[in-house]
């Protein structure tokens, strides 16, 4: 009997424990379903039963698909159009250098600085224009060229299903491989059906009107034509 009662705090702490991990057991049904392994590498299911590869030459595809081509002469008819704008503002440059090199004689030095600083600005004005119009040719290149990659994924794709490919290259990673891999004329035939013709959407150039802060890239036909300052003659007594 000493004993009984000397163990009261004990057996509820036991209890509690018991009613604690015991309630949970008890609403856990009597066979409870086994839990699945966890998935590993080396599982069979993880593993597709054969590889059917697939390669194809992306490179080639965006030389030689219809779209792309008309991508590159639209590109190109914009660059000579830009070079055109450009080459003429270079002869008006030029022609300006020209005319305050003559006027060097009769030019004080303080007005000679305030002219040649105004050339130079107009310098810098037409490489901040090339800068701009060369990334606005990148822009829109790189954006016909994305939506020319949109439809070929599609298409390679919808190959690699036909297929059963679970697998594809692009030709430049390789060294060797089965030509019968090769899906590249295939995928060239259906762009070419789905994209005959592209137009491109030109962005316009943006031209930054921050001042120069550093030495900029002058075009080469006016880089050298800023006179050099003049000392003003001494004054006739």
């Amino acid at each position: 009997m000493r004993l009984m009662r000397a163990k009261p705090a004990v057996w509820a702490c036991v209890m509690g424990l018991c009613c604690g991990a015991g309630g949970a057991w008890a609403q856990q049904p009597a066979n409870p379903p086994a839990q699945p392994a966890p998935a590993t590498p080396a599982e069979p299911a993880a593993v597709p039963s054969s590889l059917q590869v697939m390669v194809v030459d992306v490179q080639a595809l965006l030389q030689n698909a219809k779209a792309a081509k008309m991508v590159r002469d639209q590109i190109e008819a914009k660059r000579a159009e830009y070079a055109k704008e450009i080459s003429h503002q270079e002869e008006v440059l030029r022609q300006e250098r020209d005319n305050l090199q003559k006027q060097q004689a009769s030019l004080s030095a303080e007005q000679l600085n305030v002219k040649g600083r105004e050339f130079q600005a107009k310098v810098n004005e037409l490489d901040r224009d090339v800068q701009a119009k060369r990334q606005a040719l990148e822009r829109s290149n790189a954006d016909a060229l994305q939506k020319i990659q949109e439809v070929m994924v599609k298409i390679i794709t919808d190959i690699a299903k036909e297929r059963h490919a679970n697998l594809v290259f692009q030709r430049s990673e390789l060294v060797l491989f089965d030509q019968g891999f090769d899906v590249t004329d295939q995928v060239l035939q259906k762009l070419d059906e789905q994209m005959p013709t592209m137009t491109v959407n030109f962005v316009a150039p943006v031209v930054s009107n921050a001042p120069d802060q550093g030495a900029a890239v002058q075009p080469a036909p006016a880089q050298a034509a800023a006179p050099a300052q003049k000392p003003a003659p001494p004054k006739k007594k």
